[in-house]
C-alpha cells in the first residue's frame, strides 16, 4: 500500500470535521445551524483542496488514508503520513511550505 504524505492544512480540516461532527451530535437548539454551517465549509475544504489534482488514480485509498490518519491522531500538533509520522519533522508543516 502507498503512503501518502498529505499537507498539513488538509490534514487539520479533516480533524475539525471529526471534532465539529461530535460536537453536531450532541448540540441543541439554535447551535446546530451554526455547526451544520461549518461541517459544509469544512467539507468543502477537505474535498476540493489541491492536493487531490496530485493524486489523480489513488484519490479513493488517499481519502480513506487521510480520514484514517486524521481519526487516529486527532488532538496531535503534527500533520502528515498516513503512517502516523509528521511529514515534516513535526514541525506542522510540510516540506518546503512558507508561513502564509
Amino acid at each position: 500500500m502507498h503512503h501518502h504524505t498529505f499537507p498539513a492544512d488538509l490534514v487539520q480540516a479533516q480533524r475539525d470535521w471529526y471534532a465539529t461532527y461530535r460536537q453536531l451530535a450532541g448540540a441543541a437548539g439554535t447551535q446546530t445551524t451554526v455547526l451544520r454551517r461549518r461541517l459544509v465549509r469544512l467539507s468543502v475544504q477537505v474535498t476540493a483542496h489541491p492536493y487531490w489534482a496530485t493524486v489523480p488514480h489513488s484519490a479513493p485509498a488517499a481519502r480513506m488514508q487521510l480520514k484514517a490518519l486524521a481519526w487516529s491522531d486527532e488532538g496531535d500538533e503534527g500533520a502528515g503520513r498516513a503512517d502516523g509520522r509528521a511529514a515534516d519533522g513535526g514541525t506542522g508543516r510540510e516540506a518546503g511550505a512558507t508561513a502564509g
